[in-house]
């Protein structure tokens, strides 16, 4: 079996690259990240093909002026120019995995190989994930055209058109999952396999005060929905607690910074081999975004020790257990995340309890070699099929 990937960036797509490597599958890796910067990754270099102009174009836009955004969002662009590329890196292979919206052109040249074509979706339809923003923003008043958090209109057309193309869609999540029923795409084409966590890296370290510190480690955004878990530590006033906001910052989030300035410690974006000091010193994690695949933040606060108060559209119902490993309640409610908070600031023997319970569920079947053996079989499988 031999499986080629293409993902501008990184993301878990390195960490599949990894465990097919295990097993010598691995022909190929399209990427827009530098040969040098990949070999860290331990991807030999024969098998990277790297496609830098996305990266180059990609992180200057992102220095442009915000007025300079407003006249022109070059994502579709960026997209195609890297999709191009990779068709034309693209060797044989028997099954292509290319990263969503950036992969129609590359299938074309994978379909030339009679290749199996599956794309990895990491986040929800990207339908329910465009509707769902944008009725985040309008509940807030905010400028729907003037967000760049929202796909650009002809990347949904794309990432269609993509979804009729494939011969599988990869998933990370059943909330995924029911988002791509309820638009008609049949669960035979669907493959769910949630993703792991690496316990060399994240792993749990003494907490050093009596501090109870909710965490919370991502963008700043209203699709990760920092603003409910801002009102909510806000209004509880807890004695002897801190809420931490670890991350990079979106400028539709900084009113509502403003608006609670005084009642949370944001210490900005960590990297990643950093994180684990600072999940260490929470007592719980706590996640209220509206949309997304499965967050990989979630099992990482999990292998260090910390209990998870995560919404339906998380992902989080695929590795926590309601009420064992932490709580999962619904997008927006802000009175029902300060009831959890509250059961977990006055229960602290429950939520040690909670601690180890998550702590162990993670290492014992989510880990990133548990996502590649079950990645591995999935391809196996449909290998068959088409035999």
């Amino acid at each position: 079996m031999k499986v080629s990937i293409s993902v501008p960036g990184r993301f878990h797509l390195f960490n599949l690259a990894q465990e097919l490597i295990k097993k010598d599958y691995l022909s190929q890796l399209i990427t827009s990240y530098p040969k040098f910067e990949v070999k860290k990754y331990g991807i030999p270099e024969e098998k990277i093909s790297s496609v830098i102009s996305k990266e180059i174009l990609m992180r200057g836009w992102e220095k442009f002026p915000d007025f300079l955004k407003d006249i022109w969002n070059p994502q579709f662009f960026i997209h195609e120019i890297f999709d191009k590329s990779a068709s034309k890196k693209l060797r044989t292979c028997d099954i292509f995995v290319g990263g969503s919206s950036v992969s129609l052109h590359t299938f074309q040249k994978a379909k030339e190989f009679n290749a199996i074509l599956v794309l990895e979706r990491g986040s929800s339809h990207m339908e329910y994930q465009r509707d769902i923003l944008i009725e985040e923003y309008q509940k807030f008043g905010i400028d729907v055209q003037k967000s760049f958090m929202l796909p650009h209109p002809k990347i949904v057309e794309k990432e269609l058109k993509e979804y009729e193309e494939a011969d599988y869609i990869s998933i990370p999540s059943l909330f995924v999952k029911s988002t791509f029923l309820e638009k008609g795409i049949p669960e035979s084409k669907l493959i769910h396999v949630p993703y792991g966590v690496d316990l060399s890296r994240f792993k749990q370290i003494p907490k050093e005060d009596d501090i109870f510190r909710v965490v919370f480690a991502g963008g700043m955004s209203l699709r990760k929905g920092v603003h409910y878990l801002l009102k909510a530590f806000s209004e509880l006033k807890l004695p002897n607690s801190e809420l931490l906001l670890i991350g990079s910052i979106n400028e539709e989030i900084k009113p509502f910074f403003k608006k609670y300035e005084g009642s949370f410690r944001y210490i900005g974006h960590v990297p990643q081999a950093e994180l684990y000091k600072h999940y260490s010193q929470g007592s719980v994690f706590a996640m209220m975004s509206i949309e997304e695949g499965l967050a990989l933040v979630q099992p990482q606060a999990m292998a260090c020790g910390l209990p998870v108060i995560a919404t339906t559209n998380t992902g989080a119902e695929d590795i926590v257990r309601d009420g064992k490993d932490g709580f999962i309640i619904p997008i927006r409610d802000v009175e029902k995340l300060k009831e959890k908070l509250i059961y977990l600031y006055e229960h602290p023997v429950e939520r040690e309890e909670m601690a180890v319970s998550a702590k162990e569920h993670v290492s014992s079947g989510f880990t990133w070699d548990d996502y590649g053996d079950k990645m591995i079989k999935e391809y196996e499988r449909i290998l068959r099929n088409t035999k």
